[in-house]
């Protein structure tokens, strides 16, 4: 029943921007909850390398006193990764686009973070 409303949330994120190429909720340790990301595409890399990111990211914001982590971007030459905390136990992973419009992308990622929290 939940995961059909992450699934649910995650269609409405995908839906919002052509940008978005791809999402999922993972659990802080590395699961996966739920996805929509491409065929081929391997969750469990996905998961795993999210919760190190986030992982790490807490970390740096902790040392380096910046504060309570909110999101974590990465840049590459093919588009964006977003990752941001959903909760205390989980995280929304969104790939996007080079041309992402990252402010839009920004608030949709949030909008669905406090959604999936709500049901956790």
């Amino acid at each position: 029943m939940r995961s059909d409303m992450f699934d649910s949330i995650l269609s409405e994120l995908n839906g919002t921007s052509a940008e978005i190429e791809a999402s999922a909720v993972i659990s802080t340790d590395g699961l996966i909850m739920s996805s929509k990301l491409p065929q081929g595409m391997d969750e469990d890399r996905v998961g795993a390398m999210s919760a190190a990111m986030l992982s790490l990211g807490d970390r740096t914001a902790e040392e380096l006193a910046r504060g309570q982590l909110e999101q974590v971007l990465v840049k590459g030459a093919m588009g964006y990764v977003v990752m941001t905390h959903a909760g205390s136990d989980a995280v929304v992973t969104v790939l996007a686009k080079k041309t992402a419009k990252l402010g839009l992308i920004f608030l949709d990622v949030k909008r669905a973070a406090q959604n999936i929290s709500k049901l956790l």
